[in-house]
């Protein structure tokens, strides 16, 4: 045994990964953008709804933060494989700060807000799949997993606040101030990246394709690494299903009107995850790197098992609860992202992303649009009590592919000599 094998099996600490100054950078830029994007999100849908008076509005609103990414993922994250990352992220935030600036100008009709929204959001798939390749960089070995950690728990509690002061603070503010302090934190988090982070060249891919034969190159190149390699694939599935576990926050309005609760349950209902997943992410960045790998398939069937009994519609206390453990168990997520990362050789890595991200996406899109049709029918609490029973059985079937690629813990800088398993 080396030296370096018994510091290697302990698990990092948030100091550990504090120490590391391009980090702090990322973290930064990362929280002072969420705050601006919580507001933005809850003024627009004020917005819209307040010009127009329509919910269908409010949804295609609501669909323009989501559907993009889909399109963005997918063609655009190879930018982050062909360019300096951090110019990626730079000029991302640069144009969606103009963008969102615009936005926020009075009097602009709805549709070209709509318009502007959807492009600020394929421009976020580049700039994740930056980031998500930069990381890997920044913080070596089992800092990695920690400091993605802090990054979802940003994320998360971000959700939180937003649930909780977001409207009122978007009363006080008004929405046009607020899409202009949106577009400020964009602004902000391009210099904090530009001055505090290093250019991070991706290694060179070995083609000299240019243009449109380049973008065809790294397209084609990412799809093949990740239909390649069965650990990609059954990290894929194990991701993918969130299609189910995400139905519950689709339905968290109509459920809570079927068990009679007002507003205040509504909160609660839609806290309950984002709690439930920031205690997750806790726990697991303690455990020890070896046996996360291990838990990740039993808590992607736990995730879905806990849901199951609201179908029966539970008071309103044991439904919190059911879903507080779903967003716990949830953070196996975590995992399967950044074993996913880690295994990707760097030359690819953020096509390969972005291809991840859209599958993702894809499934939690449909199983929120294939609950809400379901929920038409039968009750919601029934709906989420299926989902859970769907998602279960995804689960079962995407944990057993994993098991049976018997993965090794990822070393940090595999990137651009990882193996694959094959097919």
């Amino acid at each position: 045994m080396t030296e370096d094998e018994p510091r290697a099996a302990r698990p990092a600490t948030f100091r550990d990964v504090f120490t590391v100054g391009q980090f702090r950078v990322l973290w930064l830029a990362h929280l002072q953008s969420v705050l601006g994007d919580q507001l933005a999100r809850v003024a627009l849908s004020i917005l819209v709804f307040d010009r127009t008076g329509s919910p269908a509005w409010a949804a295609i609103t609501y669909a323009m933060t989501i559907l993009p990414n889909l399109a963005g993922g997918a063609l655009l994250s190879g930018l982050a494989d062909r360019f300096p990352r951090r110019a990626v992220m730079v000029t991302a935030d640069v144009l969606r700060a103009v963008l969102v600036a615009v936005m926020a100008l009075p009097g602009q009709p709805i549709l070209v807000m709509v318009v502007l929204l959807a492009v600020v959001q394929v421009l976020y798939a580049p700039f994740t799949a930056a980031r998500s390749a930069v990381m890997p960089a920044v913080l070596e070995g089992d800092r990695f997993i920690v400091g993605t950690a802090v990054m979802r728990t940003t994320d998360q509690l971000g959700h939180i606040a937003g649930f909780g002061v977001g409207a009122a603070l978007v009363t006080a503010l008004g929405t046009h101030t607020t899409l202009a302090v949106d577009a400020g934190t964009f602004a902000l988090s391009a210099l904090l990246l530009a001055l505090g982070v290093r250019p991070h060249r991706p290694p060179a891919s070995g083609t000299q394709a240019r243009g449109a034969r380049a973008w065809w190159h790294t397209l084609r190149a990412g799809f093949s690494l990740v239909t390649g390699d069965r650990r990609l694939r059954a990290l894929i599935g194990l991701a993918c299903v969130s299609g189910f576990y995400v139905i519950p926050e689709g339905l968290a309005v109509p459920y809570a009107a079927q068990i009679h609760g007002g507003t205040l349950a509504v909160g609660l209902l839609l806290a309950a995850n984002p709690v439930g997943a920031v205690l997750g992410m806790l726990t697991l960045k303690s455990v020890r790197p070896d046996r996360r790998l291990r838990l990740m398939g039993p808590l992607a069937v736990a995730t879905c098992a806990v849901l199951m009994p609201t179908a029966w519609a539970p008071p309103l206390a044991v439904t919190v609860v059911l879903w507080v453990a779903n967003g716990f168990f949830s953070a196996y997520d975590m995992v399967a992202n950044t074993t996913f990362v880690q295994i990707v050789p760097d030359a690819s890595r953020g096509q390969a992303i972005g291809l991840a991200v859209a599958a993702m996406q894809t499934a939690q899109g449909g199983g929120v649009v294939i609950g809400g049709l379901l929920a038409q029918a039968i009750t919601p609490a029934v709906v989420i009590g299926l989902a859970g029973l769907g998602g279960t059985v995804a689960a079962m079937t995407a944990s057993a592919a994993w098991s049976r690629t018997t993965p090794l813990l990822p070393r940090t800088g595999q990137g651009r000599g990882a193996t694959s398993t094959g097919t």
